[in-house]
């Protein structure tokens, strides 16, 4: 109970404290707004190049939409303590670093999910998508799932934090990946076959193929095996990110740079 109580209550208190928006109209314009106009550009853009349908589009980047606020929140986790000097206080903590960071993750992970709720239901009324109501609870796990999976690879590259300076370039250019490379946007055929093979391993990918399946009204039991993959990959990078916080903490007390910038 007390590690429970450490990863909500303590993930909720860094959300405030570390996940920089200044007015609540920044937060609309950037997470909800923006992300919006991203969808119809590429579903109109399809229509026009008659690559994929309505469907495509609008389920695909409703999943990829999370990957905004749960990148750069879990890299806000770990670069934004260090940027305020309160890195060593956490690390100097008794308790479960695995925890506090994994908690950090979480509430990233629900704004995420959030923003694609949103995107997927603003953007199913404008373009006229009707998905079938039983579809809809296995929708919101698999953004859910990509979600988590998100907030764990945002973590993982906040971790390269504790040895980069500019953890930012990182991640802005990590996110541009997984527009290109998740197959969101552009059919998994229509990639070089190098670029499928990255984006198995990167999240988003299988979510978005496990939301297009359900969308589409075959059931959960023809997505579940996506679903299994993406959730797969977000365990992948919750393992990866304690490991390079753990290596990357032990070298950077060794070089006296833990709070350097």
């Amino acid at each position: 109970m007390k590690t429970l109580r450490l990863m909500t209550v303590g993930g909720a208190i860094a959300y405030r404290a570390l996940f920089n928006w200044t007015t609540p109209g920044m937060f609309v314009g950037t997470l909800l707004v923006g992300p919006l106009f991203q969808l119809l550009f590429f579903a109109y853009l399809g229509r026009q190049l008659q690559v994929a349908d309505d469907r495509f589009y609008i389920v695909g980047n409703a999943v990829l939409t999370a990957s905004l606020a749960c990148v750069f929140g879990g890299t806000m986790a770990v670069a934004n303590e260090r940027r305020f000097g309160t890195l060593g206080h956490v690390l100097l903590s008794p308790r479960s670093r695995t925890a506090i960071f994994w908690g950090r993750v979480i509430p990233y992970a629900g704004n995420g999910l959030l923003i694609a709720v949103v995107t997927l239901a603003v953007g199913a009324l404008l373009l006229g998508l009707r998905i079938p109501l039983g579809a809809l609870p296995g929708l919101f796990l698999a953004m859910a799932a990509g979600s988590l999976a998100c907030g764990f690879f945002g973590l993982t590259l906040g971790a390269l934090g504790l040895r980069f300076r500019d953890v930012w370039v990182v991640s802005n250019v990590s996110v541009a990946l997984l527009l290109l490379l998740t197959g969101v946007n552009v059919p998994a055929a229509n990639l070089p076959g190098w670029m499928v093979t990255v984006g198995h391993f990167l999240p988003i990918t299988h979510a978005a193929e496990a939301a297009r399946r359900l969308a589409a009204g075959d059931g959960m039991a023809a997505a579940a095996p996506a679903l299994g993959q993406e959730l797969l990959v977000g365990a992948g990078y919750a393992v990866a990110a304690v490991a390079l916080l753990k290596i990357f903490e032990v070298e950077s007390r060794r070089r006296a740079s833990l709070d350097a910038l």
